[in-house]
């Protein structure tokens, strides 16, 4: 016989009511939004606490045990309670509130996305503040985790699993070269692009995990001569440093280019578009500011043009 446990994980109550609701471990794990495998594994823990199957397969779906029957009552009754007591005052009033929102994001995101959404948060939440952190992308999951910071948003790499993760546009990327290049046209050619000596923009400060890694892919080696984690340092470096040139998202080149220090042309290799996602730990996807924060993002970047 299994070892009973000690202590009981309160968010187990919520799988227990769905499987009374349900009979049937699917449509219960949808219900919670949650795997089919984690209902499963939370089943398999509810049966080592209570020291009984509670939920037996039958031809007519998941039929409760004489002791889930016992325990049935005082389910549904804490059910119940949360959601006729604790929810109804749980939801978020954005138009009164004052918290703080912290965001994990890029100088890039400072620069180019932060603005277009501050604007928007200071119509409806007028009241809220935002703090931006940029932190390595190993701690990220564990900032999301603590509360730390309620969002991740950029194109980030290797993000650990487990975090949930919407997509909100995507981007292409273009090269940054010197204005004054007198030898590079409108566009440049392979040869030129390979011939010259890159900036890597990286988290991480690996250049294989930089933004465009991707440019590795098509086979022929880039004479790599910075790498740094910093997107701003880029078009200052390029300013005083004319044979050295960085392949960037475009709507970031065109902030750049407005300063007349640099100018961008099309990146003479085929590459893919990279995702800007939203990203978020699971322990926070049911809590209502959260949801909204969330909602608000995807609303003032969902469909933003190229």
């Amino acid at each position: 016989m299994q070892q009973q446990e000690t202590q009981f994980d309160l968010n187990l109550i919520a799988v227990f009511d769905a499987l009374l609701r349900e009979r049937n471990v699917t449509r219960a794990a949808e219900d919670l939004d949650m795997s089919q495998s984690a209902m499963s594994h939370a089943l398999k823990r509810l049966r080592v606490f209570f020291n009984d199957p509670l939920f037996v397969k039958t031809g007519s779906g998941m039929q409760p045990t004489p002791r889930a029957l016992e325990l049935s009552s005082t389910v549904l009754g804490l059910m119940g309670t949360i959601r006729a007591d604790l929810l109804v005052h749980a939801g978020f009033e954005a138009h009164a509130s004052r918290r703080q929102f912290s965001l994990c994001m890029t100088d890039m995101g400072e620069l180019i996305f932060l603005p277009r959404l501050v604007e928007r948060l200071r119509q409806v939440a007028p009241f809220c503040t935002v703090r931006v952190l940029q932190i390595s992308p190993r701690q990220i999951a564990a900032a999301l985790e603590s509360g730390e910071a309620d969002l991740a948003l950029g194109s980030l790499h290797s993000m650990p699993e487990g975090l949930f993760q919407q997509q909100l546009f995507t981007r292409s990327f273009v090269t940054l070269v010197n204005k004054g290049r007198k030898d590079i046209g409108d566009t440049m050619t392979v040869e030129q692009f390979f011939a010259m000596e890159h900036i890597v923009v990286s988290l991480s400060g690996k250049k294989e995990d930089g933004y465009d890694s991707v440019v590795d892919e098509y086979g022929t080696k880039r004479r790599i001569y910075l790498t740094t984690p910093h997107f701003l340092t880029v078009p200052l470096m390029i300013e005083r440093n004319p044979d050295l040139i960085a392949t960037v998202p475009r709507e970031l080149a065109s902030a750049f280019a407005r300063y007349k220090a640099v100018r961008m042309v099309e990146t003479p290799i085929s590459l893919p578009h990279f995702a800007i996602r939203q990203h978020w730990h699971p322990r926070f996807h049911h809590d209502a500011a959260n949801s909204w924060l969330r909602k608000l993002v995807k609303e003032v970047f969902e469909g933003l043009p190229e």
